[in-house]
């Protein structure tokens, strides 16, 4: 088992350090509503309403987006350049140290 750091800054702008492990299939919405973040993830994690966005802050590779991401972000509020869907990012060795913002709720 292995595990990794991810930074989240809450829309407060607290910053919490949470602990992710990569061997239970997991994505970023689901780590941060384990840790009682306010993330709502209303679709369950398939990309369908985009209540887990957030944004890039660090300089993290991250997986190309499907379709289905782009087509959410196309329809959601407060969409940046570097917004992704939290339930879309998986948690996996090469994202250790990934730091996000929540985006604000719509």
């Amino acid at each position: 088992m292995s595990d990794i750091k991810v930074t989240i800054i809450d829309r407060e702008g607290n910053t919490h350090e949470l602990v992710g492990p990569t061997d239970m299939n997991m994505n970023i919405m689901e780590l941060c509503k384990s840790y009682e973040l306010p993330v709502l993830g209303e679709c369950g994690g398939m990309a369908m309403c985009a209540t887990c966005q957030c944004y890039l802050e660090s300089d993290t590779v991250l997986a190309e987006q499907s379709d289905s991401e782009l087509d959410m972000l196309d329809q959601a509020f407060y969409v940046q350049s570097n917004s992704r869907l939290g339930c879309q990012i998986h948690l996996e060795d090469s994202i250790d140290g990934i730091v996000l913002r929540l985006a604000p709720e719509a």
